[in-house]
């Protein structure tokens, strides 16, 4: 299978009316914090690869790094502004002086205080897709999505998200201003987007943005118990399905991806990612996954996974692994539309 830069990815429209972008993006949050250290050229030029592989939609958001990887797309930005389509958010809030305090914040006025530090950082004039990061319940909905409207009309924002939100919430928010693109956890170990958020994405033409789309590497094979695997300031070592007994049983999962993966000549990672694509056909929408890598030849294996398609046969045997996963997806699931679907 060929990973060629010069074989760019095919493209779709984001929402119903917004830009054409390449059918998987790029998640960038890696870059900064969560995965252990970067090595900054390599991550440079892994950002130079997306442009050359079609991969236009880069995503990122206000907290990763604590602002250091919105000033760090900066640069980037400057030197490819027309040929990418740029996502970023608000809603977490964290403080530099106590790495544990987090708050979800979907004030108006915390919107409109967010948005101006975020153009700042990136030294863009307009944000292209503007998320809100996760839902505080206690905000009337109506508010806060009003709020990010008003950006539209300022001409700070030109496109609306919403992450983690449930079906209803996301036609709740619809109905205030049009959104383009609900992005959720969603792989063959998470589909809890499944259960409301991606019929009403269809039924609304909002485009899903998968994060997440490698199960954070374990799908991948990178590591098999984050807690020996992995260093001491990679987040995965606090995640429960990728430690202990959930870790051993979780691998044992993997067996029909290294199965599929060896009909096809082709990595996990990439059966994994093509699973995910597929879902645009299997629930009649558009799917963008924006897996995360600071490596150009990972990133020209995850576009490989674009040319893959599964077959019945493939599919199925990957169906039931999701309702065997062993553990949570994060340690505190209270800021998931997970828990908003009971």
């Amino acid at each position: 299978m060929s990973n060629s830069p010069l074989e760019k990815i095919s493209t779709v429209r984001l929402g119903t009316d917004g830009p054409r972008i390449g059918v998987q993006g790029f998640g960038a949050m890696g870059i900064s914090e969560f995965y252990g250290d970067t090595d900054e050229a390599a991550a440079r030029d892994t950002l130079e690869a997306t442009v050359e592989a079609g991969v236009t939609l880069i995503d990122t958001a206000d907290i990763y790094g604590l602002g250091a990887n919105e000033q760090f797309l900066a640069p980037f930005l400057a030197a490819h502004r027309d040929e990418v389509t740029l996502a970023t958010k608000f809603a977490i809030d964290r403080r530099a002086d106590d790495p544990s305090y987090r708050a979800i914040e979907n004030s108006p006025a915390y919107i409109k205080k967010a948005v101006e530090a975020s153009l700042r950082r990136l030294d863009v004039d307009v944000i292209d897709l503007y998320y809100m990061h996760r839902r505080n319940p206690e905000v009337p909905l109506a508010e806060s999505v009003g709020a990010m409207a008003e950006l539209v009309a300022e001409g700070k924002v030109k496109y609306l998200g919403l992450s983690e939100v449930t079906g209803p919430e996301l036609r709740e928010a619809y109905a205030v201003h049009p959104i383009a693109a609900l992005q959720s956890e969603w792989s063959v170990f998470s589909r809890d987007v499944e259960r409301s958020g991606v019929s009403a994405a269809a039924e609304l033409g909002v485009t899903v943005v998968p994060y997440s789309p490698l199960g954070r590497g374990f799908l991948t094979g990178a590591f098999a118990d984050a807690g020996k695997d992995l260093g001491e300031g990679d987040f995965r070592r606090f995640q429960p399905r990728f430690t202990g007994d959930n870790a051993v049983a979780n691998a044992a999962l993997l067996e029909p991806l290294h199965k599929i993966a060896a009909a096809h000549g082709a990595t996990t990672a990439q059966i994994a990612l093509a699973w995910v694509q597929q879902r645009a056909q299997v629930h009649g929408l558009t799917v963008v996954p924006i897996p995360g890598t600071r490596k150009r030849s990972r990133l020209l294996e995850n576009t490989g996974a674009t040319r893959i398609t599964l077959s019945a046969e493939e599919l199925a045997l990957l169906e039931p692994i999701a309702g065997q996963v062993a553990g949570d997806r994060y340690p505190d699931m209270s800021a998931t539309s997970t828990v908003r679907e009971q």
